[in-house]
């Protein structure tokens, strides 16, 4: 049996905004139930996000450590950065995070995974892309500020990831599915099978 997730919108009855911030914003909806009740939902409303996963010819991973303030600690994560620039294409954001956070260019592109984050408290989608054929950028590094002037960088063995995640050391959503992600493609029909870097994204059409 093929099972796929399906777009459907139940009525909403009202809807405000309690909150507003620089980049993401709350809301509260009025939401019909199938018995006819009305329930209400509160969710953070998202611009959405890419994320990359930098593979090397070693089979290693570029990662870097930032601090996460709501969770309090110092994560291991892949390059990422949210889709805040209005009409960019999500390859684009993707290219010019790995660049920003990691200074690397790459010559090939794949999707890895599409995932809703957190679906029962946030509308965030994020797509995971695979960079292959990896080489340093060229001129000078981006500047950094805030948490991101903490970071450490590393390139890590893919089954180092894979052992963190399952042994519960390794917390990042997007590093966990990404890694996982590929090892299954890996393992399954192989990186060519991949879908395009292009590919369709229904939950951030470009």
């Amino acid at each position: 049996m093929a099972i796929k997730d399906t777009p459907q919108e139940w009525q909403v009855t009202e809807s405000v905004t309690p909150f507003e911030g620089a980049k993401t914003s709350v809301r509260t909806d009025r939401v019909v139930m199938p018995d006819g009740s009305v329930a209400g939902r509160d969710y953070q409303v998202h611009p959405g996000s890419v994320a990359v996963l930098a593979l090397d010819d070693r089979s290693c991973v570029a990662v870097l450590s930032q601090y996460r303030h709501p969770v309090r600690h110092k994560l291991w994560e892949i390059p990422a950065g949210l889709l805040d620039v209005p009409g960019e294409n999500p390859l684009r954001a993707a290219q010019r995070e790995l660049y920003e956070e990691a200074h690397i260019k790459a010559g090939d592109w794949r999707v890895l995974a599409d995932v809703y984050t957190s679906p029962g408290g946030s509308d965030e989608a994020v797509r995971i892309f695979l960079a292959r054929d990896l080489s340093e950028s060229e001129g000078e590094r981006f500047a950094v500020s805030e948490e991101e002037a903490d970071m450490e960088h590393a390139r890590v063995p893919l089954a180092e990831l894979v052992r963190g995640a399952l042994a519960g050391e390794l917390h990042n959503t997007c590093l966990v599915i990404g890694a996982l992600a590929l090892a299954a493609a890996q393992a399954g029909d192989g990186l060519d099978a991949l879908r395009p870097a292009e590919a369709p994204w229904p939950a951030r059409p470009f």
